[in-house]
C-alpha cells in the first residue's frame, strides 16, 4: 500500500505521521490522509481540489511535474512525499 509523509515544514501547521493508505491515486491517498487529518486538506489543495502552489509532491523520490494531474496512478508500494514548495528568485 502507498504510503503519504508531510514534510516537517507542512507538520509545523498540521501534525501528521506517515500514513498507509489503500489508493490507485495521488488523490485517492491525499483523500484517505484528509479523511483521517481533516484540517490538512485546506492546507494541501484549493476549493476545486487541485494542489495549492505552495505545495510540490514527490513520487519515490522524483518530483510529480504535472501538478494538475493528482489523478495520476501510484504504484502499490509508492512513497509519496508532501513538501512546502519553494518560490522566490
Amino acid at each position: 500500500m502507498p504510503r503519504v509523509v508531510f514534510a516537517p515544514a507542512i507538520q509545523r501547521h498540521v501534525q501528521t505521521p506517515p500514513h498507509v493508505v489503500v489508493a490507485s491515486t495521488i488523490r485517492d491517498a491525499l483523500n484517505r490522509v484528509f479523511e483521517a487529518q481533516p484540517p490538512l486538506r485546506d492546507y494541501i489543495v484549493d476549493e476545486q481540489g487541485g494542489l495549492r502552489k505552495h505545495v510540490a509532491i514527490f513520487i519515490d523520490d522524483a518530483q510529480m511535474h504535472d501538478r494538475d494531474n493528482l489523478d495520476q496512478r501510484i504504484d502499490d508500494h509508492a512513497e509519496i512525499y508532501v513538501v512546502q514548495a519553494l518560490s522566490g528568485g
